[in-house]
């Protein structure tokens, strides 16, 4: 099992977007974000904070991305 980053909300919004994803709308601190192949998520942003785990394990199973993928791509 990967060693997950602890990246920011905002930080993990730029992530998706270099992947394909789009900010639909935004609805006071979460942003709904949505692909082409109609895969949707929500982003809490809360300043800097670093995202919880767990939030972050289910945003990148709403978007089909392993750990171990998401681990890879973000230090590239």
């Amino acid at each position: 099992m990967a060693r997950l980053p602890r990246p920011s909300g905002i930080a993990l919004i730029r992530f998706l977007e270099r992947r394909g994803f789009i900010v639909r709308r935004i609805r006071g601190s979460h942003f709904f974000l949505r692909d082409g192949k109609q895969c949707t998520t929500c982003v809490p942003v809360h300043g800097n904070r670093p995202l919880a785990i767990g939030t972050l394990r289910s945003i990148l199973r709403d978007v089909e991305i392993s750990a171990d993928d998401f681990e890879r791509e973000w230090h590239e």
